[in-house]
């Protein structure tokens, strides 16, 4: 570690899940290193998480789950600088919180279930090792001190901090109410980086009219796909209807299709199948000559809310028998049933998403330290960088695994 008296100044804007590790690893490479929060407690996105109780990593990292406008190589570089297994041991051992996996997901949990316990144990982490945090403290510009080798950071109340290295660590526009407010990203572009377009990501979907209002509350495991520049993508899990509109994991990974569509003036289709069976097994199952009624068939295998309205969008008549279904009757019921046309008309925005799309392009970083190759001392991490990924903890091991190296990074540049 450095000698006190020579050791780099880091300055971390930012204290959310990647500013605060990008803290800790500043401090622990022997940085002098101050975090500045505008918020009075920083972490807030920590604490909302999994609904309070905070999917801290998933069990299996696949990087091309994740979405990007820059090179999907260097992402991948960046997410295998820090393997999963040690980004466990790290919470479990070096901050003292144990996980738990969620059997049905391989979602990794606080055993505690709190929230709260990840984000203390961060910051208790991060003050053990000095950092000085700076509550209530909102970046109002941050250029190049006279000397042209540190960084001032004019604070709003008047205040000034210099360090010799920079962490952004702001995060996106999404969950405005934690106090992101994408001013890290217009400060990446007044200093002249490449900033892919921004967009909410994993936010719900909604239909105006909301035409499926009277099932809202039905949950069922589904999978839903589209067609993007000639490419299938898809997602599965829980599809939840809601009084406006779509929502539950499969919805949110695959909403930002629908979302960049629409910023074009696009239409985008999205599609439903709303069981695990496919087009030939429902063929089979409603050719039987069972004298049975169709809504007994479907009942089966759907909620009967939702087998009511299926039925009913297909043109089947609600007490339609098996023997009686026509031929055009089972083709729509079919296509009902495996490749339905989700009728979305928008979405809830930045302020439900969870995650924004976009940032700063990756080919405007080290893929090993995350400093700028454009302004030197000045390092990005966390969703202030072009990458994000579907629910289950990816997004949090990119911020863990980004907030590291940036905080290395910041604290070894010369």
């Amino acid at each position: 570690m450095a000698d006190a008296k020579h050791k780099r100044r880091v300055a971390v804007i930012g204290a959310g899940a990647a500013g605060t590790m990008a803290a800790i690893f500043a401090a622990e490479a022997g940085g002098d290193v101050t975090l500045l929060e505008r918020t009075a407690d920083g972490g807030r996105k920590i604490l909302l998480s999994g609904g309070g109780h905070c999917n801290v990593l998933p069990s299996a990292l696949d990087p091309a789950r994740y979405v990007t406008d820059s090179s999907p190589n260097t992402l991948k570089k960046i997410l295998r600088s820090w393997p999963l297994a040690e980004q466990r041991r790290f919470f479990e051992q070096t901050l003292g919180v144990p996980l738990m996996c969620e059997a049905e997901t391989g979602k990794l949990f606080p055993a505690s279930n709190q929230a709260r316990d990840v984000r203390d144990a961060l910051q208790a982490q991060a003050r053990k090792l000095g950092v000085r945090f700076r509550f209530d403290a909102t970046v109002r510009e941050l250029r190049r001190a006279d000397d042209g080798a540190r960084w001032d950071i004019h604070l709003k109340d008047g205040a000034l901090v210099t360090a010799d290295a920079v962490v952004l660590a702001t995060g996106g526009l999404s969950a405005t109410a934690t106090g992101c407010d994408g001013s890290g990203l217009r400060l990446a572009r007044a200093l002249g980086h490449v900033v892919h377009e921004t967009y909410p990501a994993l936010t719900p979907l909604l239909a105006e009219p909301p035409v499926h209002a009277a099932l809202a509350g039905i949950s069922l495991p589904v999978t839903l796909s589209a067609t993007v520049a000639g490419r299938r993508v898809a997602a599965s899990g829980a599809f939840l209807f809601t009084h406006k509109g779509y929502s539950g994991p499969a919805v949110l990974d695959l909403a930002y299709v629908a979302v960049r569509a629409q910023l074009r003036g696009e239409a985008q289709p999205i599609f439903v199948q709303w069981t695990s069976l496919d087009e030939a097994t429902w063929e089979q199952r409603l050719r039987q000559s069972e004298n049975v009624q169709v809504a007994t068939v479907l009942r089966r295998e759907l909620p009967a809310r939702l087998a009511a309205a299926l039925q009913a969008e297909a043109g089947v008549a609600a007490d339609c028998r098996l023997a009686q279904l026509r031929r055009d009757e089972r083709r729509a019921l079919v296509e009902a049933l495996t490749r339905y046309r989700l009728p979305w008309t928008g979405h809830a925005g930045y302020r439900h998403a969870e995650v924004t799309g976009g940032g700063v392009d990756l080919a405007e970083v080290d893929a090993l330290t995350l400093e700028s190759k454009r302004q030197r001392g000045l390092f990005f991490c966390g969703e202030m960088l072009d990458a994000w990924g579907p629910i289950g903890g990816y997004n949090f091991a990119w911020a863990w695994t980004t907030g590291r190296a940036a905080g290395r990074g910041a604290s070894q540049s010369n």
